[in-house]
């Protein structure tokens, strides 16, 4: 039996790969690929690229290699190979429900290949980007989290986190910040969100005088 959820909220952080754009195809092909060619294991490259940023994912698969330089190349390929990179279900509905000041994007992806991917769905830019060139440390650390809600104006235990990957809730966990995991029937992984749905089609803006936001939602089986 599901039930309807709310949070109160300030502003709102989304990852963006899994929870605004789908572009799962492209990075199976750019990760799979990099990884032949290095004569390592693709299942395990994949694995754990989860969330993290192509340079930290690198280091630890691959310590003997120039980890800057390799995903400077990897994600120049990922950003021109978005044929197939759509938005997630919901997505434009529920950006345009809110006001820039209330929306950050925070990604693990490099700015080149976030912009990319963003216009290859068709949604709009946010005013507050955070994208892997902005911290010295990768999700799950929640220095990106941080970034965004400084730079929003919003306390970090007024900010709900959307997230896919274990690695970005504890990232938004660490930040303070409660979590709403996005897992399309797979939700082992999402189990420290504080609240499972399955897309952002799930979720709806609201607003209430003395509460300001409120994202509402659907708990239960995803």
């Amino acid at each position: 039996m599901s039930q309807s959820v709310e949070m109160s909220a300030a502003a709102v952080l989304f990852d963006l790969d899994g929870v605004l754009v789908f572009s799962s195809a492209s990075v199976h092909r750019s990760w799979t690929a990099w990884a032949h060619s290095h004569g390592i294991d693709p299942v395990a490259v994949l694995a754990a690229a989860s969330g993290t940023r192509s340079v930290d994912t690198i280091r630890q698969v691959a310590p003997h290699l120039d980890a800057e330089a390799e995903a400077t190349r990897l994600e120049a390929g990922q950003a021109l190979d978005t044929s197939d990179v759509t938005a997630g279900p919901g997505a434009a509905a529920l950006l345009e429900s809110l006001a820039q000041h209330e929306w950050a994007i925070v990604t693990s992806g490099s700015e080149p290949l976030a912009r990319a991917r963003l216009r290859a769905a068709g949604l709009p830019e946010p005013k507050v980007f955070v994208t892997a060139e902005q911290v010295s440390a990768g999700k799950p650390d929640p220095a990106g989290y941080l970034l965004a809600a400084g730079l929003l104006g919003a306390p970090p235990q007024r900010c709900v986190v959307i997230e896919d990957a274990a690695a970005g809730i504890a990232a938004g966990r660490s930040a303070g910040m409660r979590v709403i995991g996005l897992g399309g029937g797979e939700s082992e992984h999402l189990a420290e969100a504080d609240v499972v749905a399955g897309a952002c089609a799930d979720l709806e803006v609201l607003r209430e005088p003395g509460r300001g936001l409120i994202i509402r939602t659907t708990e239960g089986d995803v």
